[in-house]
């Protein structure tokens, strides 16, 4: 038997599963992708996962005695026994994981919810390397967060803490969250809440910018930023204070060393901090001024770090 330990990561997604094959120090030795098969209530998933994780063995010629686990990132809530109780995208009601992709492949599993996991890359491997204490916050279609204490991801009773874009930001809101209420800091601060800040500035607007209100993307709003256009810099100063304000109510409760910013929006550069460290200074509790940001590292494949990291965990 080799001394050499390995594992798998999965990030279980919607339309395709990435998967990753490392040693156990953490080098990734392959990583590819299936397509997920969501038709009958997802339940050719863990079978074909199975399959690609036993084609690897095979092609690698390694010993399923030398894999040390698998971990698993899912887009749905998750409790500590690895069980989801239904799935958005996926397909899945109450299912067993955990049980499932073991006696499916022979190899202990370990189970998470995909944003929890994805955060325990950046902490291992990504822009958040160096802390124990973070909030990895994803600003994409919607706000995710993950969130970890002392090295740990923070699971609550449902599988749904470091659900940070569902924090209510303005109590003054009437337009509606897709989770159905209202004020959600998702409504501000994700890439189509910067939209939605954008089209209300420019309405009626007279001043002069390059926005235009019937093709704006945050790409673009955070693009007229840099190039200085006035309209743009103030709805960034907009969207800054929401997330500012949000993680500064995050801060109070978790207290972390650090905020790692991914998703979409992010892409945008460290010129995004300028708009979000002076609002969450503002509302910080004196303890947590000295916090730091940072930009997520690993993009895509913070999912299967982090779910390789659940493994060796």
């Amino acid at each position: 038997m080799s001394e050499m330990k390995y594992c798998f990561g999965v990030d279980l997604g919607g339309t395709t599963v990435k998967m990753g094959f490392f040693q156990a120090d953490g080098e990734v030795l392959d990583k590819w992708e299936i397509e997920t098969r969501t038709e009958n209530q997802g339940e050719n998933i863990l079978p074909d996962i199975a399959a690609a994780i036993h084609a690897k063995l095979a092609e690698r010629g390694v010993c399923r005695e030398d894999v040390v686990g698998i971990g698993m990132g899912i887009p749905a809530p998750v409790n500590k026994e690895g069980v989801v109780n239904g799935s958005a995208n996926i397909g899945w009601g109450y299912k067993e994981v955990k049980r499932e992709l073991e006696e499916l492949t022979g190899i202990t599993s370990v189970i998470g919810n995909d944003a929890n996991v994805a955060a325990l890359g950046e902490m291992w491997k990504g822009g958040g390397q160096g802390y124990k204490n973070l909030v990895v916050v994803t600003l994409g279609t919607g706000v995710g967060g993950g969130v970890i204490v002392d090295g740990e991801i923070l699971v609550g009773t449902n599988g749904a803490a470091g659900e940070i874009g569902h924090i209510c930001v303005d109590y003054n809101e009437t337009d509606k969250c897709g989770c159905g209420k209202t004020g959600c800091l998702e409504q501000y601060a994700s890439a189509t809440g910067v939209v939605r800040l954008a089209k209300r500035r420019l309405e009626g607007n007279t001043d002069e910018t390059v926005l235009n209100m019937d093709s704006i993307s945050a790409k673009d709003v955070f693009d007229a930023v840099k190039a200085g256009d006035k309209v743009a810099i103030e709805i960034a100063e907009e969207f800054g204070r929401y997330l500012g304000y949000g993680l500064a109510t995050v801060s109070a409760v978790v207290d972390p060393d650090i905020f790692v910013i991914g998703g979409g929006v992010s892409r945008a550069g460290e010129i995004l901090f300028g708009f979000v460290e002076g609002p969450y200074l503002e509302r910080a509790f004196f303890a947590q001024k000295e916090v730091k940001f940072a930009l997520a590292e690993l993009g895509n494949d913070a999912g299967i770090y982090g779910a390789a990291k659940l493994a060796l965990s």
